[in-house]
């Protein structure tokens, strides 16, 4: 079967103000690569059309960088910016929304208030994803340290209630540069009609040839989120969009 071309979604995780990676979702591991601003502004240039915007601060309720994302979101129109971090009610997710983000990515919410996330893919429909931040079998939420259900039950009641697009994370591989759980993004995909984008351990341009590859055979795979490997240089996002569209 023929691969198609995933979209490529550059992030920026956000700890005070900066962008900035972690290890594992794991604090006191953050390595700080400079101003969000600029970083967005060269992944604009380079080709890129979808951001992934993270508010960690917010994702671990330890602070917000809501005006910062809410500027980002408003200063480059060219990019279509998915929001995630720390939006659990309709006063953050609405401001997200009305600030222009294309999408908003809900983690915690999905576990903690599943009503509240009903009436939000109600209501907003392809403009709402759900964050699956996956360990062993179950779904993460609260910056990947309260655990909650099952994948599996998780992903039924979700597509039970018309859910999207879920953002799969293997919290394990996130940051680590080991490459991309093939096996997890298989199981989701096989699991629900929904869109599913992958996230987490993408190390080279071989994990891209990969996950184009697994999208040849579950073409509900439509995009990939990558951070690490382009701050650490593994590759430009000029050759990672290259890539994907071979």
């Amino acid at each position: 079967m023929q691969a198609q071309t995933l979209t490529l979604l550059p992030a920026i995780d956000l700890v005070n103000g900066k962008a900035t990676r972690l290890t594992e979702g794991k604090v006191g591991t953050e390595k700080t690569y400079g101003e969000p601003g600029e970083v967005a502004a060269d992944f604009l240039a380079a080709g890129a059309k979808w951001l992934h915007l993270v508010d960690l601060d917010a994702a671990f309720g330890r602070g917000s960088n809501a005006d910062l994302v809410e500027s980002l979101v408003k200063a480059y129109p060219g990019l279509n910016v998915e929001v995630s971090g720390g939006l659990r009610d309709d006063d953050s997710l609405c401001r997200m929304l009305d600030a222009g983000a294309a999408r908003v990515n809900l983690g915690t919410a999905a576990i903690e208030n599943p009503q509240w996330c009903a009436t939000a893919i109600e209501r907003f429909g392809q403009r709402i994803a759900i964050g699956l931040d996956v360990r062993g079998e179950r779904v993460y939420g609260r910056g990947w340290v309260s655990e909650g259900p099952l994948l599996d039950q998780i992903v039924r009641d979700l597509d039970a209630l018309g859910c999207a697009r879920y953002v799969v994370t293997d919290v394990s591989k996130d940051g680590t540069l080991t490459g991309p759980n093939l096996e997890l993004l298989a199981h989701v995909c096989q699991s629900s009609s929904a869109k599913v984008v992958a996230s987490g351990g993408v190390s080279a341009l071989r994990d891209l040839h990969a996950l184009r590859d697994l999208a040849g055979v579950h073409p509900n795979l439509e995009g990939v989120i990558v951070g690490k490997a382009i701050y650490e240089q593994r590759f430009t996002v000029t050759e990672a969009l290259a890539s994907l569209a071979e």
